[in-house]
């Protein structure tokens, strides 16, 4: 990787999981907005940036980016798509229309979990991949990917209509079919992970292959294959599909 590129800014997202009965889980997902920099107009999972509040809250519970990025994960997915994943109990309703809202008037998650009298529970997470993009000219995210089951009685999630314009739950192999389809679009990782995402028919079996996989950060190169140019990922990282036509990848 060339020392010129630019530092990359901490991320992470969670992928949520709504067990179906008698098919394939379905996964809960957000568009971004068309004016947005990064993914503008693309299907995504919910999450973002780690700020300096997930931190001095990982400091409260001994951990360091590993806790900061789990809790950053669980703030941006009350703020974008208003459920309470991650949290030691499932707040009233009242309770997370306040949480909410004080996260986006600028409070900080702390102060937003205090007034609900809420905690977390950070083990709710279960690590699933870590992303570092390293192509030039475009913002770099270095991302943590993170799996956890809805909970029982959950609220219904509603989009935040400000970074995002919608939200829907589908199963990973329809946002696939919808992306060839051109009905949608998804980035070159989202796509990846999508097509590991599908090989499950439950949370418990896509978790269970997480804790198998060690977890090595995706670093995408370009190279010919076949008289084409590719965009690459490692064979080791748990992806059934490691190369793309670069033509044909949305990067972001």
């Amino acid at each position: 990787m060339s020392d010129d590129l630019p530092e990359a800014i901490p991320a992470a997202t969670l992928i949520i999981f709504r067990d179906a009965v008698d098919g394939p889980p379905e996964l809960l997902m957000v568009e971004r907005a068309k004016a947005m920099v990064f993914a503008g107009g693309a299907m995504v999972f919910p999450g973002g940036r780690i700020d300096p509040g997930d931190h001095a809250m990982a400091a409260l519970h001994g951990g360091g980016e590993e806790a900061a990025a789990r809790i950053a994960a669980i703030r941006e997915t009350i703020e974008e798509a208003g459920l309470p994943i991650g949290l030691s109990a499932l707040p009233t309703a009242e309770q997370l229309v306040r949480m909410r809202a004080a996260l986006h008037a600028g409070d900080s998650f702390a102060e937003a979990l205090a007034a609900a009298g809420m905690t977390l529970d950070l083990d709710q997470l279960v690590p699933w991949a870590r992303w570092r993009p390293a192509h030039r000219n475009m913002r770099i995210f270095y991302t943590r990917f993170y799996l956890a089951r809805l909970p029982e009685n959950a609220p219904r999630a509603t989009v935040d209509h400000t970074e995002n314009v919608r939200l829907v739950w589908a199963t990973a192999q329809q946002v696939l079919d919808d992306a060839d389809a051109g009905k949608l679009e998804v980035i070159f990782p989202t796509r990846r992970n999508l097509e590991r995402l599908a090989q499950f028919t439950s949370f418990a079996d896509a978790a269970a292959h997480a804790n198998d996989t060690p977890i090595r950060t995706v670093t995408p190169w370009s190279e010919t294959r076949d008289g084409e140019e590719h965009l690459c990922i490692p064979d080791d990282a748990g992806y059934p599909i490691t190369s793309e036509v670069i033509a044909s990848a949305m990067r972001g």
